[in-house]
């Protein structure tokens, strides 16, 4: 990736997030007018002003740095009730203004989604191929049918499957899934084939290069470092050209419990990696589901676009989940610097297969990240959003205002903490570059 090449995926990732930010803030800005309280600044950016202009009780500022924004207003953190306060206003008014903030960043993803959904369409959970003499050809599952749920798990599209084997692995054999075959809902239920080997857990492209496309998650590469992505060059030192040298390696070499180093191509960059494989049991579904586009009616752009989002915000509550449950750990975490040099990435790529599709991962990625930030910020943190409507829904049950001098030490120390987290994440950001 040239000098040049960086820039431009610099100045799109600032763009993005931009975009992204103003939007937040601009519900917050909204309902806040709508509620008749006083906004005294409204800015892109954080630390000392580029630009501002003042326009009737608000100023608006473009800071030095692109990443955050802010919607400040009268009161808002203070003992302040006067005439255009926040505090002055009702509290279901405060929560909605509150609200309003995360609801604009799912609104947007939904707006961007429709975009996307319009020019290259969705991807049905149909299945594509069925192993004969499969256990799940002998339950009665055929090419054709239509995925609707997949162990308990509702399905709309086939990343939603996808979605489900990255994070919970393929490990339980149990199979349990629904299908519509011609509008006849059918329940499928096999035991899949499997065995127990030694695994690094991840996944590569059949043909050409040898890509990474998955990486499992509490998996040995996943702990490693390696990403999606990557390209494998060499194995314990063996160069590799392709995918079919690399499934040679692996025939030729099986996996044990010694530890396999892997050298990779991350754009341009050689990287090595050292992992050992856990015994992890490999199942065979018997079955092959479709993760490609295909286009839509105008009803169906609608009701796909809004699935879309739906499955952005699952898949982050769901890795929030998993980050509790101590599956994740911080050092999987990915900040401002991360996130720009994976949009890079991607933009990078998408640029070989034409300019809409480079329109499209940018799209892809507000997307995501519009509705990441939305789920974020509804977290009942200190701090964040959510924080703060738990201190509104208490008020509006009990009919007291907490004290507003203790709810502000509350939300200081859990922004302390989150400055905490962030210049940690962004230290494991630099480290992984």
């Amino acid at each position: 990736m040239t000098g040049l090449s960086k820039i431009l995926n610099l100045l799109i990732a600032v763009i993005i997030f931009s975009v992204i930010v103003i939007f937040h803030e601009l519900g917050h800005f909204l309902l806040a007018k709508k509620n008749g309280i006083e906004v005294t600044e409204f800015s892109l950016g954080m630390g000392p002003r580029i630009l501002s202009a003042v326009k009737g009780e608000t100023r608006y500022s473009l800071k030095l740095f692109p990443i955050g924004g802010s919607c400040m207003m009268a009161g808002e953190d203070g003992e302040e009730t006067g005439p255009g306060s926040f505090n002055n206003a009702s509290v279901w008014g405060r929560i909605t203004v509150v609200a309003a903030g995360p609801v604009f960043n799912f609104i947007l993803a939904f707006l961007l989604a429709l975009i996307i959904t319009s020019v290259i369409g969705y991807d049905p959970a149909t299945v594509l191929q069925v192993e004969e003499g499969s256990p799940a050809a002998e339950a009665g599952l055929q090419e054709g049918d239509r995925i609707i749920q997949y162990q308990g798990k509702h399905i709309s599209i086939g990343r939603d499957v996808s979605l489900y084997e990255s994070l919970h692995g393929m490990q339980d054999n149990e199979i349990h899934m629904k299908v519509n075959r011609n509008g006849e809902i059918l329940d499928l239920n096999f035991t899949a084939a499997s065995e127990e080997q030694y695994m690094l857990g991840f996944s590569y492209l059949p043909e050409g290069e040898a890509e990474i496309t998955e990486i499992y998650v509490d998996g040995a590469l996943m702990k490693a470092g390696v990403q999606a992505g990557d390209v494998i060059t060499a194995v314990n030192g063996t160069a590799v050209e392709n995918a079919k040298e690399l499934q040679e390696y692996f025939d030729q070499n099986p996996m044990t419990s010694e530890a396999v180093t892997l050298t990779v191509d991350r754009d341009g960059r050689v990287k090595e990696f050292t992992a050992t494989p856990t015994v992890r049991r490999l199942v065979s579904r018997g079955f092959v589901y479709n993760l490609y586009r295909e286009k839509t009616n105008f009803a169906g752009v609608i009701q796909y676009s809004a699935v879309e989002v739906r499955y952005w915000i699952s898949s982050t509550i769901e890795s929030l989940a998993l980050l509790i449950k101590g599956t994740f750990t911080v050092n999987d975490l990915s900040g401002p610097v991360g996130i720009v040099d994976a949009i890079g990435s991607s933009v990078e790529e998408a640029k070989s297969e034409g300019t809409v599709i480079m329109w499209m991962q940018m799209l892809y990625w507000a997307i995501l990240l519009s509705a990441n930030l939305g789920v974020m910020n509804l977290l009942p943190l200190p701090a964040l959003d959510g924080g703060r409507l738990v201190f509104l829904f208490a008020e509006a049950l009990t009919r007291k205002k907490v004290n507003p001098n203790v709810e502000g030490m509350i939300h200081f120390a859990g922004f302390v903490l989150l400055m905490i987290l962030m210049v940690f994440v962004l230290f494991n950001d630099i480290k992984r570059l």
